[in-house]
């Protein structure tokens, strides 16, 4: 195998997210967030099934850090759960900061850095019943709620994500109705993305005002999105506005201070700008330290209808998008694998877009783990997916890419979101019935690979 060393100092560790591995849902003053309530929709959710347990987190989280450390991980990216912190989005609830207390001192004493994240589509359910992220004031509710996160934690944590994914807090949750709350109003969502740059902007400020030594950045979905035919300018343009959506209305706010003109049109009909307020692109472009990129798959696209555009759908104002199957692999997501669009991502980010440190916070694949007759999970098909895209990162880093670190995801087998427990993401397999953990062949791998600082053989 090629000899592929990752640079000096490159960040190796795994991630969860809140309301995906914790449980413990009623526990210690935790109250509802949107995706309990979206949990309890009949049909919203494969199964029926909700947060609780979950991983068992809150209760295991010991154990999970000592198997993180014995796999050898140097950083754990986790989210903290507003409902636990600020509950109804109201005063500061001592026993959920405990928790977070207690998760971080015992990564430190393992020597794992801490890498939270404040928000992981967890909403408080009351701020959601008035009015949610539509509403401005719910920007000033996540600094509060983040200025109270720093305050107990900001002495041992140096790095602070805000936002994880507003594409899908946006998109998915206001427009579509997929995910929590479950809302299908286009203007809904407009309204969304910009109240929750704002929030990034207003929890940074917060968070250096408090931590001055802080890094802050926040993490963003990103997908090359391709157009079927190069040559068909009603391709081009869909695929113009989905880049759009997708990427460039978080991008160009947050680092270049503006948003996109062309996507600013199209989206005149839906009331974009009666929510922007004079001041408020200097909040939301305030610099950052690092940028999280979160990578799963690309969009291949086309401008022709695709049978079902009466349902509600997360590209608000495109009037017809279709996206075409290829030949080629695909995980139990029904995700197309392309290593290549990692090294894409990474690349334009370096060319189109002020340089700062980057981070892959999120890659890994769902498949269908299988135990041997030996007690084994040998997931080849996850293991071979997180070496090619590591790969990919590392052909990235060769063309000057300042990538400093990658996290998987997910360390756990967890709660996936509308898909309940039916997806497997997890390097350790996760029993739901006992909660017993099993590393996976891609864990052992992803060892080798984290205590080498190297890409090694897949055996």
């Amino acid at each position: 195998m090629e000899n592929i060393v990752f640079p000096q100092g490159f960040l190796w560790g795994a991630a969860t997210a809140a309301f995906q591995v914790e449980g413990a849902t009623g526990m210690d003053g935790r109250t509802d967030s949107i995706w309990d309530a979206f949990c309890r929709v009949p049909g919203k959710v494969v199964g029926g099934d909700c947060g609780e347990p979950a991983a068992d987190h809150y209760r295991r989280f010991e154990q999970d850090v000592a198997m993180m450390a014995d796999l050898g991980l140097k950083a754990y990216r986790f989210s903290i759960a507003w409902p636990r912190v600020r509950p109804d989005g109201g005063e500061v609830n001592p026993k959920g900061l405990d928790f977070y207390q207690r998760l971080v001192d015992t990564l430190l004493a393992h020597d794992i850095v801490p890498w939270p994240t404040l928000y992981h589509w967890d909403l408080p359910q009351t701020l959601e019943e008035q009015g949610g992220w539509t509403s401005r004031e719910t920007a000033y509710r996540f600094a509060d709620y983040a200025a109270a996160a720093v305050e107990a934690l900001g002495d041992r944590v140096g790095t602070w994500t805000t936002l994880n994914e507003p594409w899908c807090s946006a998109f998915l949750g206001y427009a579509a109705g997929v995910h929590a709350p479950g809302r299908t109003d286009p203007k809904a969502a407009v309204a969304a993305v910009h109240h929750l740059l704002l929030g990034h902007g207003l929890a940074a400020d917060a968070i250096r005002a408090a931590q001055p030594e802080s890094k802050v950045g926040i993490t963003l979905n990103m997908y090359p999105i391709i157009p079927v035919d190069a040559g068909d300018p009603a391709d081009l343009d869909v695929a113009r506005r989905l880049d759009g959506l997708q990427q460039r209305i978080f991008l160009d706010p947050l680092l270049r201070g503006e948003y996109p003109a062309d996507i600013l049109a199209d989206l005149e009909p839906y009331g974009i700008h009666e929510h922007i307020k004079d001041g408020d692109l200097d909040i939301i472009s305030a610099p950052m330290d690092m940028l999280g990129v979160n990578y799963y798959s690309e969009h291949y696209v086309s401008a022709s209808p695709n049978g079902s555009d009466s349902a509600p759908s997360p590209w608000v104002g495109v009037q017809h998008a279709s996206f075409p199957r290829r030949d080629a692999p695909r995980t139990d997501m029904d995700w197309e694998v392309h290593p290549d669009g990692l090294t894409a991502v990474l690349l334009r980010l370096h060319h189109d877009y002020p340089r700062l440190p980057l981070y892959i916070t999120e890659n890994g694949a769902a498949f269908r783990d299988d135990f041997s007759v030996n007690g084994a999970i040998d997931d080849v098909d996850r293991t071979g997916f997180i070496a090619s895209h590591l790969r990919a990162a590392h052909t990235a880093i060769e063309a000057g890419v300042d990538l400093r670190g990658y996290f998987c995801w997910s360390l756990l087998d967890n709660f996936e979101w509308a898909e309940g427990y039916a997806k497997r993401f997890g390097i350790v397999h996760v029993d739901y019935a006992t909660q017993a953990r099993t590393p996976k062949m891609s864990a052992r791998w992803f060892s080798r690979v984290a205590r080498d600082n190297a890409l090694v053989a897949v055996s």
